[in-house]
């Protein structure tokens, strides 16, 4: 428990200097190396794909996809990177004489591309007028739902969500997770207009709070699945009582988009 706190402590202050300090082309930078880590956590450390050539192909397009994003997503260079991995990686299934599983290639879309850019929803995020303040709402509604749900569930859960995939989630701890992350929006809120005079809907931050928390606990449970069907505990060790990357991120992939899509519909800060 206290390497766990004090690692997220770090964490929580080295995300709010890389988001709300460093230049976006900065951020960017850093969190295509988070997804390339992310990537290998994917492919090798599951034991999934074990072609070490598929597996760096796919940590290269993983760093690229944010950076890309950094760059403002101009559409030739996107469609490069992806037309340059399809070829790459059918280029090896070429010379494996279609020995390689499809499967396996598969894999490397999802950990080289899909997650990338569901990820870098963070870096799009900063390109708004107001990015250094949209850019914190996923990690609030991600972070604050995932404590209100451990601390509700160890004290008053009784009803098991999905025994099989996390057995310590709990029916309790997620309304307790909704909860906190409505709060946390409500707050933050709060904050944002008093401290730099935006305008904010506390509405549209409340539905931001309850879809928001629904979504991460759909995301940590996608990536639960993973680790449930090859048989590991955590992706990776990179950050001690936490794991890897992707099992701290995991909800953040899921809440992050969500965010850049509620923004374009129902904007909570302008």
């Amino acid at each position: 428990m206290k390497t766990r706190i004090i690692t997220g402590a770090v964490l929580v202050v080295v995300l709010v200097v890389v988001l709300l300090v460093v230049p976006k082309i900065g951020a960017a930078y850093v969190f295509g190396l988070l997804c390339a880590i992310g990537a290998h956590e994917l492919l090798w450390a599951t034991g999934l794909v074990k072609e070490k050539r598929l597996v760096a192909y796919t940590a290269v397009a993983a760093f690229l996809v944010p950076v890309w994003c950094g760059y403002g997503m101009n559409y030739l260079w996107g469609l490069c990177l992806g037309l340059t991995f399809t070829a790459v990686l059918f280029g090896e299934l070429l010379h494996s004489k279609a020995r390689l599983p499809v499967g396996q290639l598969a894999l490397c879309y999802v950990g080289g591309l899909v997650i990338p850019y569901l990820l870098s929803a963070l870096i799009r995020l900063l390109s708004y007028e107001t990015g250094r303040f949209l850019v914190v709402v996923p990690f609030v509604m991600a972070f604050l739902s995932d404590t209100g749900a451990y601390f509700t569930g160890r004290f008053l859960g009784k009803h098991k969500l999905s025994p099989i995939i996390s057995p310590k989630k709990t029916v309790e701890g997620v309304v307790g997770g909704v909860a906190a992350a409505i709060l946390g929006m409500l707050v933050y809120c709060l904050v944002v207009e008093k401290a730099f005079h935006l305008e904010v809907n506390y509405l549209y931050a409340a539905v931001y709070g309850l879809v928001g928390s629904f979504a991460g606990v759909f995301g940590d449970l996608c990536f639960s699945a993973i680790k449930r069907q090859v048989g590991i505990k955590d992706y990776g060790h990179l950050m001690p009582g936490h794991g890897g990357v992707l099992d701290r991120f995991d909800s953040v992939c899921i809440v992050a988009p969500l965010t850049e899509v509620l923004m374009l519909l129902i904007p909570v800060v302008k």
